[in-house]
């Protein structure tokens, strides 16, 4: 192991950690308001919107991140459109987030008993109310751990983005790899980048996880 070469290239690292981060926070956030806003539709079951939504799902669930980007970056201009690198890897994360996320907020707003609904209403709050104060707050919950392994997930996909040449983890690390043939010493300060970006998200959803058992949700 080459101490001086990783000591010497460990800020290119941080670089590309900080534009991966910087892709994966914006595509994850999208990716939640799609999932949120897919899975009310689907939850009420809203005509037309519902059979929409789910074509959409199974399109983003059914093929790979890469192609999605390929579509984006290369497919695109094609009919006049041209999106930065970093765009489209923004809104490749988010369509492929977006259907990982609805299926999870979809499974909290299921676990949220009738009686709620019925409680509240009762107590002459409308549908939206219901929702915000009353159904939201419990599926969040109960979607915790669903929704930080999609987290993961997404932020472990960024390693494609190196296909249409954003420099993000993967491709220093490649570059490197090609230039000076250390791939013992650039695989590890890959992997070592991708270890501190994701490890502190695990502990985070074990400890919200164990919160929001005992402040009562999610039982």
């Amino acid at each position: 192991m080459d101490w001086n070469f990783i000591s010497q290239y460990t800020p290119m690292y941080i670089e590309a950690a900080k534009l991966t981060l910087w892709i994966g926070v914006l595509g994850i956030l999208s990716a939640i308001v799609i999932g949120l806003l897919c899975s009310i539709v689907q939850y009420y079951k809203i005509p037309i919107l519902s059979q929409i939504v789910s074509v959409y799902i199974e399109l983003s669930r059914n093929t790979p991140l890469l192609v999605q980007l390929f579509f984006l970056y290369f497919g695109f201009p094609k009919i006049g459109i041209v999106l930065s690198a970093e765009v489209c890897g923004v809104v490749g994360l988010a369509f492929l987030g977006g259907s990982y996320m609805a299926e999870g907020f979809r499974s909290g707003l299921e676990s949220v008993e009738t009686i709620q609904f019925e409680s509240a209403e009762s107590l002459g709050m409308n549908q939206l109310q219901v929702m915000r104060y009353v159904v939201i707050p419990q599926a969040l919950a109960v979607s915790v751990p669903a929704l930080v392994a999609n987290v993961i997930f997404l932020l472990k996909e960024t390693s494609v983005f190196s296909a249409i040449a954003l420099a993000d983890l993967m491709y220093v690390a490649k570059d490197l790899i090609g230039l000076y043939y250390m791939t013992t010493e650039s695989l590890f300060m890959l992997v070592l980048a991708y270890l501190i970006i994701l490890l502190p998200i695990s502990l985070l959803a074990v400890y919200l996880e164990r919160r929001l058992r005992y402040a009562g949700f999610g039982n």
